[in-house]
């Protein structure tokens, strides 16, 4: 983003395709801690909001905002629908449902 900080500056579009691409730094950076935790600590490690997804988002706030403010503004607003999506995929692909044996039986009274 540095690189083509001019570029990302320039215009209003631009400066939203900037905070697009923050978004993906975001997503692509929670992917790898959340990968390297997998293999660090085992297959059933989740990523919580503290510390990893905020981690991530401040990193990739800080790379938006080396380029334009509004980078930040508009990274932000993309990195949330896009870490919504991810948690929506997340569940369906990784929960299972649970089958519940419910018993509503007669209780003696005494």
């Amino acid at each position: 983003m540095q690189m083509y900080r001019p570029f990302l500056a320039s215009s209003q579009i631009a400066t939203i395709f900037g905070g697009y691409l923050g978004s993906w730094l975001f997503i692509l950076s929670l992917t790898a801690v959340s990968n390297l935790e997998a293999v660090v600590l085992g297959y059933g490690f989740q990523a919580k909001f503290f510390p990893e997804v905020s981690f991530c988002l401040i990193v990739a706030l800080f790379a938006c905002g080396m380029v334009h403010r509004v980078c930040v503004t508009s990274c932000v607003l993309f990195s949330i629908a896009a870490l919504y999506y991810v948690n929506k995929i997340s569940h369906k692909v990784h929960n299972v449902a649970v089958q519940v044996d419910s018993y509503a039986g007669k209780k003696k009274k005494k």
